[in-house]
């Protein structure tokens, strides 16, 4: 039997032109691209003429069920000798699940790759004129995963080590769950007036941002009507936005990303 192979491939944060050079090839070889919800439909127009572009889209709360299916997919596609990319949105090993992919080709003798991407936690900032790290205020970086709500016992995070431990903090799908952060962090050692930015739609024309501090920043998300997707990003480093914020001067000669 002729067996295929699977491409789990980063698409980046949102700007097209994010993907790496080997994510674009993975596409244009392809005869099977099964993608994700968040991430610039441009990109599938890198795909080879005939290609099957099949949407594998996933709503809060509904995960499980379609991860079995997605799993499947791979492994039904591969195995009719196809080359499939699976691509995800921003680094599919971050927040991505490409390790529960990555396992299931692995335990079914499936050829597959990991292509990394750009990950939103690093890329929203520097488009927002905020690098994650800086030699005159922050030296550590961290990823978290914000969505886990304290009143529903799925908050896990070590809110101790998080806060003392780390000068810049990134928050993915943070939103939802903006007043457990900001609470948490000022609890457990972060001061009240560490400056926050939260940037919604990162890296594309739809790309804004909100600062404040860890005591004001839900309230100005909830004026401006910040919502999905979104970085929360925590730190010192976050100030120097008002210096280089570059992207918003040069935004008027982008293509118009959606």
């Amino acid at each position: 039997m002729n067996i295929g192979k699977v491409f789990l491939v980063g698409a980046g944060p949102g700007d097209p032109k994010l993907i790496t050079v080997y994510g674009m090839e993975c596409l244009q070889k392809s005869d099977v691209i099964a993608y994700d919800r968040l991430l610039n439909k441009e990109l599938l127009d890198y795909a080879k003429e005939g290609a099957e572009l099949i949407y594998c889209g996933k709503l809060p709360g509904k995960h499980a069920l379609i991860q079995e299916k997605i799993h499947q997919l791979l492994i039904e596609k591969a195995l009719e000798g196809k080359l499939v990319t699976r691509l995800k949105g921003g680094d599919p090993c971050v927040f991505g699940r490409v390790g529960e992919e990555a396992e299931i080709l692995a335990e079914k003798a499936i050829p597959y790759e990991i292509i990394p991407g750009v990950t939103s936690g690093i890329a929203a900032p520097a488009y927002a004129g905020i690098p994650v790290t800086h030699r005159d205020y922050a030296s550590s970086f961290t990823i978290v995963t914000g969505h886990g709500k304290k009143e529903k016992g799925m908050d896990h995070l070590k809110w101790e080590a998080l806060s003392k431990g780390s000068d810049t903090i990134a928050f993915y799908m943070g939103i939802g769950n903006l007043n457990n952060i900001c609470n948490q962090l000022i609890q457990h050692g972060k001061g009240s007036n560490m400056p926050v930015a939260v940037i919604e739609w990162g890296t594309t024309t739809h790309q804004r941002v909100v600062m404040g501090t860890l005591l004001n920043i839900e309230e100005k998300v909830k004026e401006e009507e910040i919502n999905h997707p979104a970085i929360v990003l925590v730190g010192e480093v976050v100030q120097l936005r008002e210096k280089i914020k570059w992207f918003e001067e040069n935004a008027q000669v982008l293509p118009n990303y959606t």
